[in-house]
């Protein structure tokens, strides 16, 4: 293995390593009946594909943490690979990404203020009452 592949492979293993409480992501939406999403479902969503309900998957900027969470743990993918994958898309004019907000705070305000919003959000803290866990990964 070349150094980059190494440290890709040690990247993984620690992700996959570490406790299952810390640092875990939960998809959330704003729903009134609330449904219960797969992975394959959010996966998707955030890609851009019809999944039988109308929802608008929001997003964090590239550089937040949590994206790289949400990136490894439910759509297992690198950043680099989800957006060359909307490059392609964006090019050939097939689909567009998700809206992207600044900050988990931004992100907050947007999913409680749009209805049928989803997003992802860290387990550890509280989630307002007026969403809902579609998806959890455990």
């Amino acid at each position: 293995m070349c150094g980059y592949q190494w440290l890709a492979a040690l990247l993984l293993v620690l992700c996959v390593a570490a406790p299952a409480s810390a640092d875990r992501v939960l998809v959330v939406a704003n729903l009134d009946d609330p449904i219960q999403l797969s992975r394959e479902q959010v996966r998707n969503l955030y890609m851009g594909a019809s999944i039988g309900w109308q929802l608008t998957p929001l997003a964090l900027k590239p550089s937040n943490h949590l994206r790289s969470m949400f990136n490894v743990q439910v759509m297992g993918l690198s950043e680099v690979r989800i957006q060359s994958y909307w490059a392609q898309m964006r090019f050939t004019g097939r689909s567009r990404p998700p809206q992207e907000v600044d900050d988990e705070d931004a992100l907050l305000e947007r999913l409680l203020q749009q209805p049928r919003a989803v997003g992802y959000w860290p387990a550890e803290r509280p989630l307002p009452g007026a969403l809902v866990v579609v998806y959890d990964g455990s």
